[in-house]
């Protein structure tokens, strides 16, 4: 069987990249199709499949300005030679699920989240957006809504990472998807004791818009609490610029660095709307909790007064009330880190496949007949956490 595993873009290893690389454990044979990849940027997994980019990669600088190329992914996704292709699993939240698939084959669409950018954080990004991009993006987004919805007729099942998500894809391509949460490598990260706990806050996440690291700087700027800030992004030089002696910027860190960070903090600070967000469980699989906007995928991940703190407007005031709250509180490390391991990678490996089968089965009984994946691909499949456990891998 021949799989293809269609990607958006890899300049970078985020959430999605990590999904991915799970993908190629299961489908060690598989090709990656994407726009456009810088090879310094990646992970060795992803690295040892054959990856296959469209057009987009030949256009003038692509690994930097892939973005400014979105009004012709469209095109681009439709030129992907495909027909050799049993499986097909497009991963989106940039265009990728727009190929169009042999009529033999099976299309499945692991939905991060419908694109940001044209759907329901459209005037966000048109209101940050440049004097040029701003008067031009009613003319192109409107296209590319347009051929959205047809792309999604190409799909023959969704799967989406959140609740969230799902509701977006019912929303907006009237389509109901089977949600399957992402994995947490949880065996590479570890509780401390109580002792080694330090005295600041942190932040871990890529330094951009709409995940606000901007109303944490200026929250504990107010606060005169100790906050630590990873992650590169748009946002970084901004933020050094307004941040006082109590908080440290400190731009992108190795994960082992990472990794002591989240053991050692009070909380993790999460004060934007993610379609479900990988970086709050990296921290409760440290026994560490969160403290984190009440919307999206925060919802179905951090359970208030127990695995952290939610609060509900995104304003300073909204955040300090939250910390406020924090401290009152006592959280059950040992408790926190149990929760995030029911995110583990085992668990995705069983959904998944459990999901592609589902699919195979139901077009079965339609006539159209698909091969059975999941006595095929893995064995059985153990908890990752388990002494005998599926084997950890290398970190992003």
């Amino acid at each position: 069987m021949k799989v293809a595993l269609v990607h958006y873009w890899l300049v970078g290893m985020r959430g999605g990249e990590k999904v991915l690389e799970e993908l190629c454990e299961i489908f060690p044979d598989a090709d990656i199709f994407t726009h456009v990849v810088a090879p310094d940027a990646i992970s060795e997994k992803l690295k040892r499949h054959t990856i296959k980019t469209s057009f987009i990669a030949k256009l003038p600088r692509a690994r930097r300005m892939y973005k400014t190329y979105l009004p012709l992914m469209p095109m681009a996704l439709e030129q992907l030679d495909l027909r050799d292709y049993d499986l097909v699993i497009s991963m989106e939240a940039g265009p990728a699920k727009g190929i169009i698939p042999s009529p033999d084959s099976l299309h499945i669409c692991y939905c991060h989240s419908p694109m940001r950018y044209i759907w329901n954080m459209y005037p966000d990004y048109r209101a940050s957006a440049g004097p040029l991009a701003r008067l031009s993006m009613p003319f192109f987004t409107h296209y590319l809504r347009t051929w959205d919805e047809s792309a999604a007729h190409r799909v023959d099942t969704f799967l989406a990472n959140s609740q969230n998500v799902a509701a977006r894809i019912r929303k907006y391509y009237r389509r109901d998807a089977e949600i399957v949460h992402p994995p947490v490598d949880v065996d590479h990260f570890e509780r401390v004791p109580s002792g080694d706990i330090g005295d600041y806050f942190l932040w871990v996440g890529e330094l951009i818009r709409y995940k606000r690291p901007d109303l944490a700087v200026e929250t504990f700027n107010k606060t005169g609490k100790k906050f630590v800030v990873v992650g590169g992004g748009e946002m970084l030089n901004a933020l050094r610029s307004i941040a006082r002696p109590n908080v440290r910027i400190l731009g992108p860190r190795p994960f082992d660095e990472i990794r002591s960070l989240y053991a050692r903090c009070r909380a993790l600070v999460f004060p934007g709307e993610e379609d479900f967000g990988l970086v709050p469980l990296e921290a409760m699989a440290s026994g560490r909790p969160v403290i984190a906007y009440g919307r999206g995928g925060a919802l179905e991940t951090v359970i208030d007064g127990k695995t952290g703190i939610h609060f509900d407007t995104q304003t300073v005031d909204g955040l300090i009330s939250a910390i406020e709250r924090f401290q009152a509180t006592s959280f059950d490390s040992a408790a926190i880190v149990n929760h995030a391991r029911t995110f583990n990678k085992a668990r995705f490996r069983r959904e998944i496949c459990a999901a592609i089968d589902a699919t195979r089965v139901e077009q079965q009984t339609r006539g159209i007949k698909r091969p059975t994946l999941s006595k095929t691909l893995i064995g059985p499949v153990k908890d990752s956490h388990s002494p005998s456990g599926v084997a950890k891998t290398d970190a992003a």
